[in-house]
């Protein structure tokens, strides 16, 4: 089997189906470009149309492939900075080791955390410290896999109050066109997903939740068809009557054009639907 993927993309491609080609109330634009020199840039600027807020962020990153060194450097509209620096298969292969840094010049807030993740057949181990002055808190996690199964466990530390303030248990089963995904968080939420290629056009996903405490279950089914090379159309619906539909077309090489909207069914003469628009330019 090949090295299985960490805790957080566990069920990724239900979500996916569920997340992508979406962006209900706002629009947006992403901006990706490549310098001579290999310095990647990616700006993205979004409008809430509920809110009006305009929020932005620019990313800058180096890759210095000889050392296996990754430098990036983010800036946001609110005014925090943050650098990231990377070192991956040096020390041994496998081995990821990352520096994370914000900085807020306004408030003089400040915050540091060290990620650490090791990867080989079967296993994927992945450990993150938050630095605070009152304690850090440790995150961590491990995916095994063997023949398609997959297990996970989450947790997450705070030496300030010594004791575990999360902790999350998961178990899928994974082929080339189908993926089951389980998980339990915290003893409380229980949630599940299933996602099916069923044919090189189209892709579909179930999606279930339920709180401990709660009587009502949350239920999703989402899916995904190429028109064809350059456009697809996505839909979903939950058992609350929402409907969102989305529309992703490539223009030309690089621009990618996302149209997509929110119905709720329970008030279709009410309105308070939904709209959203994305634009991706890559060069």
């Amino acid at each position: 089997m090949a090295v299985p993927p960490a805790y957080a993309d566990l069920g990724k491609a239900a979500k996916d189906i569920f997340n992508k080609g979406y962006g209900f109330g706002t629009v947006k634009l992403d901006v990706k470009t490549k310098s001579a020199n290999g310095v990647e840039f990616k700006t993205c600027g979004t409008s809430n149309m509920d809110s009006n807020k305009v929020s932005g962020n620019l990313e800058t990153k180096y890759k210095w492939a000889e050392y296996g060194l990754t430098f990036t450097e983010k800036w946001s509209t609110d005014n925090t900075l943050g650098t990231e620096i990377t070192v991956e298969d040096q020390i041994t292969k496998g081995l990821k080791l990352t520096f994370d840094t914000t900085f807020s010049p306004n408030s003089g807030k400040k915050s540091g955390k060290v990620k650490t993740a090791y990867k080989r057949e079967y296993a994927n181990v992945g450990c993150d410290v938050d630095f605070d002055f009152a304690g850090p808190a440790v995150h961590g996690s491990a995916v095994l896999g063997y023949e398609g199964w997959l297990a996970g466990y989450q947790m997450t530390f705070d030496t300030a109050k010594s004791k575990m303030t999360r902790s999350n248990f998961a178990i899928g089963y994974k082929t080339g066109d189908f993926q089951l995904h389980t998980n339990v968080n915290d003893g409380t939420e229980f949630g599940g997903s299933i996602y099916q290629k069923v044919s090189d056009d189209l892709e579909t996903a179930v999606n279930l939740a339920w709180t401990a405490g709660n009587n009502s279950t949350r239920l999703g089914i989402a899916a995904k068809y190429m028109l064809d090379s350059s456009s697809s159309v996505s839909a979903k619906v939950n058992n609350a009557s929402l409907v969102g539909i989305g529309y992703t077309q490539t223009l030309r090489p690089g621009v990618k054009l996302t149209l997509s909207a929110l119905v709720d069914g329970k008030n279709i003469n009410a309105g308070g639907h939904k709209l959203g628009l994305g634009l991706e330019l890559e060069a």
